[in-house]
C-alpha cells in the first residue's frame, strides 16, 4: 500500500454521507497522518470518467453508495463472491499493480452488527421492503436464519424479485403484502429496509415482548418503530451500527491495517449525528 494515501465515498446525493467522519476518525486513531478521505458527488453517467481519472499510485480505494453499487460492476477487474451474490459493490480496492477489486462489506457488516447485539442465529425472520438493501439483508440472513424469511412488500413485481433473490442466495423466502406488515413484528428478527417514515405506523403494533429489530435508518434516529421497540425492551440494531461495521471492513481493506478502531469510529459517528 506504499504511496496509496487517498480514499473517498462516491454517490448522488452525497452531501449528508457520514463516511468521511468514520474513515477520518479511523485514520486518526491508527496514526495514519498522511491519509485523506473525501466525498464526491458522482452519478452513474459520470462514474466511468471519474474512476478512470484516478491515479492508482495515490488512491487506495473507494466507498460507493446509491446509485453506484451496481453501476461500478463493469469497471472492475474482479468482484468477490459476496458482492457477486447480490450484484452490488460498496467497496473498491486499488491494488499495487493497478487492478480494481470490488467487494460488498454491507453483508458482513450486517452480520457483525447483529452479532454485537447477541443475535447470531434465529429460527425465522421478516424483512420489511424490497430493493438493494433488502437483497443484502437476505444475504446476511442466509448466514443466521435457520428457517423461512417473510418479506413484506408492495406489489407482485417486488414480491417476485424478493423470491428470486431468495432462490439465488439459498434463503427460503415467503412474500406477503405490505398491508399485513404488522404481522412481521412477532418474528424473532425483523429487518426494516424501508425509507424514512414508511414503517412509522407499525410502532403501535409492537408486541409486549419483541425479538430483535434491525432498522437500517440512522437519521432521524430513533425511528418511531425503533423507539417503540426499545420501550418494550426489545434488542435494536440501528443504521449507524451497520454503517460503522461496514466502514470498519472498508478501512481494513483500504489501509491494510486491522483491526480498525470500531469504538472511535462509532463515537465519531454519534457525535456527528448529535451535532446535526
Amino acid at each position: 500500500m506504499t504511496g496509496q494515501h487517498r480514499a473517498a465515498v462516491l454517490g448522488s446525493p452525497i452531501a449528508h454521507s457520514l463516511s468521511p467522519v468514520l474513515h477520518r476518525a479511523a485514520y486518526a486513531a491508527l496514526g495514519l497522518d498522511g491519509w485523506r478521505y473525501d466525498r464526491f458527488e458522482v452519478d452513474e453517467v459520470a462514474l466511468p470518467g471519474f474512476v478512470d481519472g484516478l491515479d492508482p499510485a495515490q488512491w487506495a480505494g473507494l466507498s460507493l453508495t446509491m446509485p453506484l453499487k451496481r453501476a461500478i460492476l463493469p469497471l472492475l477487474d474482479e468482484v468477490t463472491p459476496t458482492a457477486a451474490s447480490v450484484e452490488a459493490v460498496n467497496t473498491v480496492v486499488f491494488t499495487a499493480d493497478g487492478r480494481r477489486l470490488g467487494d460488498n462489506t454491507d453483508i458482513p457488516g450486517m452480520v457483525a452488527a447483529l452479532r454485537e447485539r447477541g443475535v447470531t442465529s434465529v429460527p425465522s425472520a421478516a424483512v420489511l421492503g424490497a430493493g438493494a438493501t433488502a437483497s443484502s439483508a437476505l444475504a446476511a440472513l442466509a448466514q443466521i436464519c435457520r428457517g423461512e424469511v417473510t418479506a413484506y412488500v408492495r406489489g407482485p413485481a417486488r414480491a417476485a424479485e424478493m423470491r428470486q433473490w431468495g432462490e439465488r442466495l439459498g434463503v427460503s423466502v415467503h412474500t406477503a403484502d405490505w398491508t399485513d406488515a404488522a404481522k412481521a413484528l412477532g418474528e424473532p428478527l425483523v429487518v426494516n429496509t424501508t425509507p424514512a417514515g414508511a414503517a412509522d405506523h407499525l410502532a403501535d403494533a409492537v408486541p409486549d415482548a419483541p425479538g430483535a429489530l434491525f432498522d437500517v435508518l440512522y437519521d432521524p434516529w430513533p425511528t418511531a418503530l425503533a423507539a417503540a421497540w426499545s420501550a418494550r425492551s426489545g434488542a435494536v440494531v440501528g443504521g449507524l451500527d451497520l454503517l460503522v461495521h461496514q466502514a470498519v471492513l472498508q478501512v481494513e481493506q483500504h489501509t491494510g491495517r486491522a483491526p480498525a478502531p470500531l469504538a472511535a469510529m462509532r463515537a465519531a459517528g454519534e457525535a456527528a449525528l448529535a451535532a446535526h
